[in-house]
């Protein structure tokens, strides 16, 4: 909630400041309103900047704001055009605020033009009867699993430690066909970070696009739409420090140059943090 502190960083964790995700995400207020940030070449990707921490950075404009009421519930960024490295500016407003809840948008500009849209919904959470009907599978431990070696060359993969289950990216791009596009793997900031709302918003894109998993063909994507339900308030995301975070990610449908992707995402004491959702532009 606004107001609160962060937690202070574990034993040889870098502090927050120091770490990369929190320089990326970093939003200075400028005298008109809005927020000025920059992109972060620690989360390049191919073209423009890695997708999740574009969310982070629109859900950091909400998570800062000394207007906010409660906790972020759910976050919907749309991926107008791909962010250009440098400056951008950020708007957040509230645009209903009731007893509990919020409802906030954001634009995302550079050069005049909007590059993303957010809407994010807040609320003041309440102890109340709880349980995860989607359980986290039975799966190895991080420990017993290697680290999963990058396998572009993007600088956004080096941010995040990750350890493969099953569903990796092809090895070869030869057009074999696979049947299920499931990826499952551990996973973590690097270097380590304890976990917030923004770093989690931000870890709910790092699956590769489902249709290189089908189709082991390289076809150009990107996503237009991502949309995040957070089900742990910050004391939960706290408690769960700098751990692995068990995450799977599975397409449903793909068709007329569009395909979507649910994933998961759990702590290691099995307890669902987040559930994400994307629909991605393809060419093939």
């Amino acid at each position: 909630m606004a107001g609160t502190t962060r937690p202070e960083p574990a034993p040889g964790m870098m502090a927050f400041m120091d770490h990369p995700l929190d320089a990326a995400i970093a939003l200075a207020p400028q005298a008109d309103g809005t927020l000025l940030g920059h992109t972060h070449p620690a989360y390049a990707n191919m073209v423009g900047p890695y997708g999740g921490i574009t969310a982070a950075q629109a859900l950091n404009a909400v998570l800062q704001s000394p207007a906010r009421l409660g906790e972020p519930v759910a976050l919907t960024v749309n991926f107008c055009a791909a962010l250009a490295d440098g400056a951008f500016t950020a708007q957040a407003r509230a645009v209903r605020t009731n007893r509990s809840t919020q409802h906030w948008t954001v634009d995302l500009q550079q050069a005049g033009e909007v590059v993303a849209t957010a809407t994010v919904f807040t609320a003041l959470r309440r102890d109340t009867w709880a349980d995860d009907e989607h359980r986290m599978p039975e799966v190895p431990a991080p420990e017993d699993l290697p680290r999963a070696r990058a396998a572009a060359p993007v600088a956004w993969l080096q941010r995040y430690e990750m350890r493969l289950v099953e569903g990796a990216i092809p090895a070869a791009w030869d057009g074999a066909e696979h049947h299920d596009s499931t990826t499952r793997l551990w996973v973590r900031d690097d270097p380590p970070r304890v976990l917030d709302h923004a770093a989690l918003a931000a870890l709910c894109d790092v699956f590769f696009p489902r249709i290189w998993r089908r189709r082991a063909t390289p076809v150009p994507v990107g996503t237009v739409s991502m949309t995040v339900y957070f089900h742990a308030d910050a004391a939960q995301l706290a408690a769960t420090c700098s751990g692995f975070l068990f995450a799977q990610a599975k397409a449903q449908a793909f068709r007329g140059g569009y395909f979507d992707q649910t994933g998961q995402l759990w702590n290691r004491a099995g307890e669902l943090l987040a559930t994400t959702h994307q629909v991605v532009y393809y060419k093939a």
